[in-house]
């Protein structure tokens, strides 16, 4: 006889755990509640030392059957929530067990890393070094307090993607983040780590080419749609006319502007090359009122938080681009190039070392030319 309340479903599962929860005081049951719609929630039954929590799988709720169609897709459904039952068993096993050692949750994300590049040997080492200085400067940047591989989890780890795509050009960034899960990846072979919060994200290689970038007239409905951090709104469109970085532009102080010259002078964080850009009437206008030279230009916040103002604005202005902080510096380029400047010029005034990247700003602006004349209306001869 099934106990009150417990399905077959249910009855199944305790009976596989019974003897876990004597030894690790775990369980895991997936139940089911029917709802007045006549749909079906389904729900994880959760005990673990002494305390109990449930957790519902709103993307595994069934639906009412009227066709073979919904009976397929509630088949796959209750097999996804059976992974994740069984998902959730094995994370409390192991830490019951304590199957990743006195690691799991004590050892310090800087020790992990410092010992993995330490004893790497492989050519791309440099690569597992930059990579983790981008990740401390990110993590700062966000004013996380990590200190345990423990805390890194997935939304943690796609901030960082997006960070990455933000302050690297050309592959840089994707080069990068395959490293960064290489170090995870070993994480978890050692046991320090159930899993890599790294596994479902991913970064297209060379992708800051591919994103969209803001044309004069787009810049310019940007520029009267209102929102209310001014701060953000300011750094993205200097960054616009300037060419500057998010690293760049969050860092700008004024002792890197002259304004008897009105030249911005700036060594880039990214490749220590220093950039001279003479400042044009619009990105002059965007400047506030001169502090010390110690001070910064913009006081920005944080570099996910400034997306989420950009996302904001650009819905605002109706903009219907995917547009991230690094789409400014590309669109400064190709609208240069788009207005004829020579693009020597453009690469020294990027910080590039060679005409390799500036050169693919050629593409995107004569693709823009092209796209402008297939827009003109077609005239009846």
């Amino acid at each position: 006889m099934l106990l009150l309340g417990v399905t077959m479903l249910d009855f199944v599962y305790i009976c596989q755990t019974k003897a876990n929860k004597n030894k690790y005081e775990m369980s895991v049951i997936l139940r089911k509640r029917e709802n007045k719609d006549l749909t079906t929630s389904l729900y994880l039954d959760i005990y673990h030392e002494g305390k109990r929590h449930f957790e519902f799988l709103k993307e595994c709720k069934l639906l009412r059957i009227v066709n073979p169609t919904d009976r397929k897709a509630n088949k796959e459904k209750l097999a996804l929530a059976n992974q994740i039952r069984d998902k959730r068993s094995i994370q409390l096993q192991a830490n019951s067990e304590n199957l990743m050692t006195n690691h799991g949750n004590k050892i310090e994300l800087q020790a992990y890393f410092e010992n993995f590049i330490e004893n790497y040997n492989k050519k791309d080492k440099r690569n597992v070094e930059g990579v983790y200085k981008k990740f401390l400067a990110f993590a700062k940047d966000e004013k996380l307090n990590i200190t345990t591989l423990k805390q890194l989890n997935e939304n943690i780890v796609q901030d960082f993607a997006d960070y990455l795509q933000n302050v690297c050009t050309g592959e840089g960034a994707s080069s990068y983040f395959a490293r960064f899960k290489k170090v995870l990846k070993k994480a978890v072979k050692d046991k320090v780590i159930l899993s890599s919060p790294a596994n479902d994200v991913t970064i297209k290689r060379d992708e800051s080419f591919k994103k969209d970038i803001l044309t004069i007239e787009e810049i310019q409905v940007l520029a009267n749609t209102q929102i209310s951090n001014k701060e953000v709104k300011n750094a993205f469109l200097f960054s616009c006319v300037t060419g500057l970085r998010w690293v760049d532009v969050k860092a700008l102080q004024w002792k890197h502007i002259n304004l008897d010259t009105n030249v911005l002078s700036k060594v880039q964080a990214k490749t220590d090359v220093k950039v001279e850009v003479t400042l044009n009437n619009t990105a002059l206008s965007l400047l506030p009122i001169k502090e010390g030279k110690n001070d910064f230009v913009f006081n920005l916040p944080s570099h996910t938080g400034a997306l989420k103002t950009l996302r904001n604005w650009l819905e605002k202005a109706e903009i219907d681009k995917h547009i991230t902080w690094h789409c400014a510096r590309h669109s400064f380029a190709t609208n240069l190039i788009y207005y004829k400047t020579d693009v020597l010029i453009v690469s020294k005034l990027l910080g590039h070392n060679t005409l390799k990247y500036t050169q693919r700003y050629t593409h995107i602006a004569n693709d823009l030319k092209k796209q402008a004349t297939d827009n003109l209306p077609t005239i009846n001869i």
